[in-house]
């Protein structure tokens, strides 16, 4: 077993639904909350080319025109996340995909109810969070100095 004691950073997306429902002070009063700092943050509309970059994981898949269509919808949120353990630490914090199957008292339990309109997204790995930096704060996190 390997204890890493660097802090990690991570993506976390408020994503159109959590704008439009003025969530975001909410999920950043979480983050901070739990002793996570912000290190940078800007509001922005996700266009066709960034989504598909973002997802190209999900590009065969039959829910991608929804899922397209959903995040070019309004403007998102993004935030880079730091701390201890940070991508298990937000992936906690947002709770399971599904709402309906998210715990009370995480972001999607409290407040989501549709799998599609979640909310947020966050990273789930170290390495899909260097990746993801990379596309929403291209001049703070680029592949050399991620």
């Amino acid at each position: 077993m390997t204890i890493n004691f660097r802090p990690e950073t991570t993506l976390v997306l408020v994503k159109p639904d959590g704008v439009r429902r003025g969530l975001v002070g909410e999920v950043v009063a979480r983050i901070e909350r739990k002793n996570l700092k912000l290190v940078a943050m800007q509001m922005l509309r996700v266009d066709e080319d960034l989504a598909r970059r973002h997802y190209s994981a999900h590009v065969d898949k039959p829910f991608f025109p929804g899922l397209l269509e959903f995040i070019t919808s309004g403007p998102v949120v993004a935030l880079a996340v730091q701390g201890e353990g940070a991508v298990e630490v937000v992936r906690n914090l947002m709770g399971a995909t599904d709402p309906k199957k998210a715990a009370p008292g995480t972001i999607r339990g409290d407040f989501g109810l549709v799998v599609t309109e979640n909310l947020v997204h966050g990273s789930d790995a170290v390495e899909s969070a260097a990746h993801e930096l990379g596309l929403f704060f291209p001049e703070l996190f680029s592949r050399t100095n991620a």
